[in-house]
């Protein structure tokens, strides 16, 4: 087994041989992985049956579905590589341009980070995703992959490898720690002078180790407590349809919805239909009912579980869903303010005016108007992927893909200007 740092002095001595090449070389190198990852897909496959195998044992079954892949997924995770392929390089691009009254003429232009560092879990598509955005960035990357994941990351890797290798690049431009235990965490967190970027992507408990132990740059990647408002004068059909696409077409990843608050004025007529939604229908359906946990102005009108104390703070990623009944639109921002962790929040309205007032009042990485949360993700907001989504405010927020994967420098042109 590498040693954590001999793979991160292996990528930073690679990291210029990328950042000198052009658009089109990247691309090749991305149309080369994606062929790599689809040819490759009985390894990857075995692997992650491996891994899953092994995870029934300790994991439920909506966290053991956000591990497992399928032919589809692999399929998909190619995709993905074409898609940032296809996209603008984000690198050269000058982002401002001013000439002084001297003749300097000053330009702002971007340029790679040089080596981005990943710390993340469970999803073993995210290796394919982080690798291609930080490639066609320009920058190399080092991926450490949850343990639960590291047969199905190393194979993923290994045809990666074979693409980088077969586009004329060296494999160390994506490395892999091989070192599976907690200190290789830490290694990375404080590998100042090889690492520029450092990017957390997984539960509470992680990113907040990287933000208070990294030594290195860390953009925070939040968890998501993602919460929609059913305000007043929502339409009940579309409110039931975004709400269950919301709670159920994925709860184990960070964009579900873990909280809805429902005006008191429509929750008569909304959460008893919401009930039989989301249990009643669901069991017909042969689907996983929503566990209900209810304030008691919500268990008044339906039947559920109590709220517990700390259920409008809770990541459940799973079929759960908290549920309180609120006075007014002033309410529901209230509680958004106090229990949201930045994330996504929608409101579910017929009222312009109550829509203006909660895209400007409240403050998370996307507002929706009559939507699912559901749509926070780089793919789906035209970035290609994403290698996750910042809560924080600080160069990046929402879903990171190519521009912010990227920083910038001056060039100053001159004909001999002397200060």
């Amino acid at each position: 087994m590498r040693s954590t740092q001999e793979i991160l002095r292996q990528t930073k001595a690679a990291a210029p041989r990328l950042a000198a090449a052009g658009p089109e070389q990247k691309n090749a190198m991305l149309r080369a992985i994606a062929a790599h990852l689809l040819d490759e897909k009985a390894d990857i496959l075995a692997a992650n049956r491996a891994d899953v195998e092994t995870a029934r044992e300790t994991l439920g079954p909506v966290m053991v579905d956000r591990l497992a892949l399928t032919e589809a997924r692999i399929r998909a995770m190619a995709q993905g590589v074409l898609d940032v392929a296809g996209l603008p390089d984000p690198v050269g691009r000058v982002l401002r341009r001013e000439q002084r009254p001297n003749g300097l003429v000053i330009e702002r232009i971007s340029v790679p980070m040089g080596v981005i560092a990943m710390i993340y879990e469970s999803r073993p598509n995210v290796t394919s995703d982080a690798a291609a955005l930080a490639l066609k960035a320009g920058s190399a990357v080092v991926l450490r992959g949850g343990k639960e994941a590291w047969q199905s990351n190393a194979a993923i890797t290994a045809a990666i490898h074979h693409g980088l290798e077969e586009a004329g690049f060296p494999a160390a431009l994506v490395g892999f720690i091989e070192d599976r235990s907690r200190q290789s965490a830490r290694e990375l967190m404080a590998a100042e002078g090889l690492v520029d970027l450092l990017i957390p992507r997984g539960s509470a408990g992680l990113i907040r180790s990287c933000v208070e132990n990294a030594k290195v740059p860390c953009i925070q990647t939040g968890t998501g407590i993602c919460h929609i408002y059913a305000d007043a004068s929502a339409d009940v059909d579309t409110a039931l349809r975004v709400i269950e696409n919301a709670k159920t077409s994925r709860p184990s990843v960070c964009n579900a919805a873990e909280v809805l608050l429902v005006h008191q004025e429509i929750a008569p007529a909304l959460l008893p239909a919401l009930h039989r939604r989301l249990t009643e229908e669901r069991r017909v359906r042969g689907l996983p009912p929503v566990e209900l946990r209810l304030d008691p102005r919500a268990a008044a009108l339906i039947p559920g579980t109590p709220a517990g104390e700390n259920d409008f703070d809770t990541e459940f990623l799973d079929y759960i869903l908290a549920v309180a009944v609120v006075d007014s639109l002033d309410a529901a921002i209230a509680h958004i303010a106090r229990h949201s962790t930045g994330h996504s929040e929608s409101i579910l309205t017929r009222d312009e005016a109550a829509a203006a007032a909660f895209v400007r009042r409240v403050d998370s990485a996307a507002v929706y108007v009559n939507a699912s949360t559901r749509f926070t993700d780089g793919g789906e907001f035209g970035l290609g992927c994403e290698m996750g989504i910042s809560t924080q405010k600080l160069h990046a927020r929402g879903p990171m893909g190519l521009e912010e994967l990227t920083t910038y420098k001056y060039v100053v042109r001159g004909n001999g200007q002397i200060r």
